[in-house]
């Protein structure tokens, strides 16, 4: 039975209760886009803002991270180590925003990850040097590698609730049908995709 994530801290074995779980309702929620269709451009203000002094952005809360143009789903670092967007119990879908100091934040898991040798993993910027798009990738915490350090900006509403911009360096996290997330330069281009983060509770104390 697929485990949901509840909004406000608690996980459930309710197959149908995801959309309900991140407080969106199936009338307000907006339908993902179909395969090659262009998603539509966020509507926000200007001058995006640093968060506020909210308890999940000091690193003691375990939070999931949902797309706010998104019906139901929440990210998720996947088996094969790709951020992904998953709905149901894949890969590791809770974090825990560990602050750097101003808006950049590591971006760990909330347990531990057998991959990274059972320590927590981070997202990390990965770029393929080659011309597919940059992407994330789960990678073993280091806060002095700058590909590891996001900053998570305030960036709008959505349905009520605060919706965060999420980007490394000049790179925005973005979701396209034909690509999935990826990090992209907006250059002229809007950006499409802004992030609820929604709290789950007290993150696990880690050995």
């Amino acid at each position: 039975m697929i485990r949901k994530l509840i909004a406000g801290a608690t996980l459930v074995a309710s197959t149908g209760a995801m959309i309900a779980a991140f407080g969106v309702s199936q009338a307000s929620a907006t339908t993902t886009p179909q395969a090659g269709a262009k998603p539509a451009a966020v509507q926000a203000p200007v001058n995006a803002a640093a968060p506020v002094a909210d308890p999940i952005f000091k690193g003691k809360r375990q939070v999931a991270i949902v797309r706010a143009q998104a019906s139901e789903g929440a990210l998720s670092l996947m088996d094969d180590g790709r951020l992904g967007e998953v709905d149901g119990v894949e890969g590791k879908s809770l974090f825990v925003l560990a602050p750097l100091g101003g808006d950049k934040y590591l971006i760990r898991t909330a347990t531990p990850d057998s991959a990274t040798g059972g320590e927590p993993s981070c997202w990390k910027v990965h770029n393929p040097n080659t011309s597919a798009p940059l992407t994330v990738r789960k990678a073993a915490c280091d806060t002095r590698v700058a590909a590891q350090r996001f900053t998570i900006r305030a960036y709008g509403e959505k349905d009520g609730k605060t919706t965060y911009a999420i980007s490394n360096d000049s790179a925005y996290l973005q979701y396209f049908p034909t690509s999935g997330l990826i990090m992209e330069e907006l250059g002229d281009a809007p950006l499409v995709s802004t992030f609820r983060i929604v709290d789950n509770g007290p993150a696990p104390i880690l050995d």
